[in-house]
């Protein structure tokens, strides 16, 4: 697994031992940003359920202003320090644009809604129950008003989410494939 574009492209990425991380596929990473293209330069992305750090890392590869982590497992936290580390050496950037936090989406926090891009990679055994909570308690409160949220799931889920529409879907459908759907708030 690696960095696939950008300043940072070709830099290794370390995960965990054990099938407690699932991180994002090269091939599927490398749609993703193909298809978000030169909007992703300047944005200030949260990395949401982070792990290794793919998504965030690969936006502040390619442009991003700033990458937030949230993560709380212990195995992913080490290696997403790491990660962090060779990523932001490659781009010869700030220690400042990375920032990890290590505690839970849903734990409240006063934040302002500050981030353009959001990317969400849950485990894939709760996106069917737990999507609609997942945007209301961790997404609502921290995403702009004109922000984009991307959403890694199995291809055969496309759920419906109040007050936001799909904008898009990024790969093939079908029940054993990873996919992305792009979400943007209902005018």
């Amino acid at each position: 697994m690696r960095i696939t574009g950008g300043r940072a492209g070709g830099t290794p990425l370390k995960a965990p031992k054990g099938d407690r991380t699932r991180p994002a596929t090269d091939r599927l990473r490398e749609s993703v940003f193909s298809s978000l293209g030169a909007s992703i330069e300047g944005c200030k992305v949260a990395d949401l359920f982070a792990g290794t750090g793919s998504y965030g890392l690969e936006a502040l590869s390619r442009g991003a202003a700033s990458s937030t982590f949230f993560e709380t497992d212990h195995a992913a936290l080490t290696c997403l320090r790491q990660n962090i580390q060779a990523t932001i050496r490659s781009c010869n950037l700030d220690t400042a644009a990375a920032k990890v936090v290590a505690h839970d989406v849903f734990t409240p926090r006063s934040n302002t809604p500050c981030y353009d891009l959001i990317f969400l990679d849950p485990p894939y055994d709760v996106i069917a129950e737990n999507l609609q909570r997942i945007f209301e308690k961790a997404i609502n409160p921290i995403a702009l008003a004109s922000a984009r949220v991307l959403v890694e799931l199995p291809g055969n889920l496309e759920p419906k989410i109040s007050d936001w529409q799909i904008l898009r879907r990024i790969g093939k459908a079908g029940k054993d494939k990873p996919t992305a759907l792009v979400y943007e708030r209902t005018r």
